[in-house]
């Protein structure tokens, strides 16, 4: 078995509840069977902080996983998790989530 790389982002009070709804879209959209390649794959996130010099999240995350960060460097291990905003009414948060996931 292998793995891919993933990258999904999801909205909650806070990162529990969005990873938690991210897992669970996951699994509807490619099944519960198991190494989908996704988040649905992953027990766990570590929260890692945004890029210290206000760039692209994104392109942090990728870059994360291109140095093989101890943090998102397994297949079996935690997802990453940077928190991207706050929106001033509601209090929801947006969270990417990524890293690797079995295939």
């Amino acid at each position: 078995m292998g793995a891919d790389v993933f990258f999904t982002t999801s909205s909650g009070k806070n990162a529990q509840e969005a990873f938690d709804e991210a897992k669970l879209t996951a699994q509807y959209d490619y099944g519960h069977a198991g190494y989908t390649g996704t988040i649905a794959e992953k027990n766990e996130f570590a929260m890692i902080a945004p890029p210290d010099d206000g760039g692209d999240p994104a392109a942090y995350a990728n870059k994360l996983i291109d140095d093989c960060d101890y943090r998102v460097d397994d297949k079996w291990g935690p997802a990453g998790c940077i928190q991207l905003s706050t929106d001033p009414d509601t209090g929801m948060k947006d969270f990417l989530f990524f890293g690797w996931a079995s295939s």
